[in-house]
């Protein structure tokens, strides 16, 4: 029973290994959009485990692909030539937009942040990087030490010297006040004034939409005249593309590509939703960074042949089946539905987002201060309503998340955003 496992996940996980809900749920099984707990109440997934469930619930194209891989060889690590592990590659430098490509395959975000520090460092000789405030990109020593989220942040300690940048959230902070334009202007004004306060530094890591941080962005162009004055000072950008890459945006399939006017990253990290649930990240990098290392280096459980199988097979069905379009699509159609019904609910301090990547941050009523209480409470609301959501924010958790498998059809988009109305309302 559920009870009896809360108990013995307590005794032998740490305590910091959060769990959602005030009666944690276990998830059994999963259709489509769909999932099942233990005790048989079927829920919309509008979180697909952390964005990480990107296409659908036991999707047969990926059920099929891992089951036959499986029956052949699971595993024999880097040292060995591995044809899925090339074919992904192939795809993936591909679809990258960078010219040269070098893919190096992780089991995780945290991973491939991880690595893309690493390459950057090494390359440029310099241990600073410069990172978003609010941002997040892992749980390592090194990640965390470039995450602007203090709630994710757990130490102080660590090997780089990070610099933080503003921009990443629209509507909070110095320059909130400002138009598109002018915000941008004035980022990119503090960002060399920071730069002459400094010496060079390695890169700026930064997240297209942030994730963790509660579904928040600059506007359009911000990277790209970030990159004009970092490339002048020959500075990379490793655009972390770890729950905004595969379409989920539904204008582009790179979060990075709402930012093109200076062309692609030098670098890009990628995970969560290419595996669909299976456990693969990455990093793609211009040759020439991705070949600083004088070292050797191997990946035991990086790019296993049945993790690759699956995302080769995922990756087709996402492209066959336009899932980037049908994330503008529905996407587009959920957003205003819920920014309608949030019209009515004082606690709604923004609604926020593209295709099926959305966030609603709540605050106490008539102030711009943050109500984690509120979120957990619209949480709590939404599951007992047959719906699971996510939570996250730079300001005490107190964004709601609402990112859907990106084949999410109308009908469903109506039910879910009917199931969070009536959350949204239950705090009044």
């Amino acid at each position: 029973m559920t009870d009896d496992l809360l108990g013995r996940h307590r005794a032998v996980l740490p305590d910091w290994l959060a769990l959602y809900y005030d009666a944690p749920l276990e998830i059994t099984h999963g259709e489509g959009r769909h999932v099942w707990d233990a005790r048989g109440n079927r829920y919309l997934d509008f979180f697909g485990g952390i964005l990480t469930t990107m296409t659908a619930h036991a999707l047969p194209e990926v059920t099929k692909a891992v089951t036959e891989q499986a029956g052949r060889i699971i595993h024999s690590s880097t040292l060995y030539l591995n044809r899925p592990m090339v074919d992904l590659a192939e795809r993936i430098a591909q679809l990258s937009g960078i010219p040269d490509a070098r893919v190096f395959f992780t089991t995780s975000g945290t991973e491939a942040n991880d690595t893309a520090l690493l390459l950057a460092t090494t390359y440029r000789r310099s241990n600073t990087v410069l990172a978003m405030r609010n941002s997040y990109h892992g749980r390592s020593f090194s990640a965390v030490g470039v995450t602007g989220n203090r709630g994710w942040s757990p130490t102080a300690l660590s090997p780089l010297q990070t610099l933080y940048v503003h921009g990443g959230v629209r509507s909070r902070g110095p320059f909130a006040g400002l138009d598109d334009y002018d915000f941008v202007a004035a980022c990119v004004d503090d960002l060399k004034d920071l730069l002459g306060h400094t010496r060079p530094p390695a890169a700026l890591i930064a997240e297209p939409i942030q994730g963790v941080g509660g579904f928040t962005s600059p506007p359009d162009g911000l990277y790209a005249a970030f990159r004009e004055v970092l490339h002048e000072r020959g500075v990379l950008w490793i655009s972390d593309e770890v729950q905004t890459g595969w379409g989920r945006t539904g204008e582009h399939f790179w979060g990075w590509q709402a930012h093109a006017r200076s062309g692609p990253p030098d670098m890009l990290t990628f995970a969560k939703g290419i595996g669909n649930g299976m456990s693969i990240g990455g990093v793609v990098a211009r040759a020439e960074i991705m070949n600083c290392l004088d070292a050797n280096s191997i990946s035991t459980f990086g790019g296993t042949q049945v993790t690759m199988a699956a995302g080769l097979a995922n990756l087709n069905y996402l492209l066959e089946h336009d899932l980037q379009g049908n994330a503008r699509r529905v996407g587009g159609l959920l957003i205003e539905r819920l920014r309608a019904a949030a019209a009515h609910v004082p606690a709604v301090r923004e609604v926020r987002g593209r295709g099926l990547m959305i966030g609603i941050e709540l605050t106490k009523p008539g102030t711009d201060e943050a109500d984690p209480a509120a979120a957990s409470a619209v949480l709590e609301a939404a599951r007992a309503g047959g719906l699971l959501i996510g939570k996250g924010g730079g300001h005490d958790t107190s964004a709601l998340r609402v990112a859907p498998p990106l084949s999410l059809n109308v009908a469903e988009a109506e039910e879910g955003a009917a199931i969070l109305e009536d959350a949204l309302r239950s705090i009044q």
